[in-house]
């Protein structure tokens, strides 16, 4: 059992001696806070001062349209798959898909209708 997990192990020192080296090498050669300028430490590092709170609320319809492009764009990975064996499956793999689609195209003009995609 031991030579069957040799190599998980063997990956995992690996892994881990590399990311050790690139803390290291980094903490070595990077700039130390006696470089850095005025400017530098300040928040955008641009030498402006923020004209505002950094705590701004978004708009609900920010978050709203990054749920339904997560949503929209997971399901049209779905065709993907499909699609590579389209052939295969024949005609009720088919149909399957295409009622698939309605019910996506269903959802898409309901988002539409209720505005759920406008920004004003």
């Amino acid at each position: 059992m031991a030579d069957r997990l040799f190599p998980i192990f063997f990956q995992l020192v690996i892994a881990v001696a590399m990311a050790a080296g690139m803390l290291g090498l980094s903490w070595l050669l990077g700039l130390k806070a006696a470089k850095r300028g005025r400017t530098d430490l300040s928040p955008y590092e641009c030498g402006l001062p923020p004209f505002q709170e950094a705590r701004n609320r978004f708009s609900v319809k920010f978050y709203l349209v990054a749920m339904l492009f997560i949503l929209f764009d997971i399901e049209a990975a779905y065709l993907f798959p499909w699609a590579t064996v389209f052939r295969q499956l024949g005609e009720p793999a088919f149909w399957e898909m295409a009622i698939f689609i309605g019910v996506l195209l269903l959802g898409y003009f309901y988002i539409l209708r209720r505005g759920a995609l406008d920004w004003d």
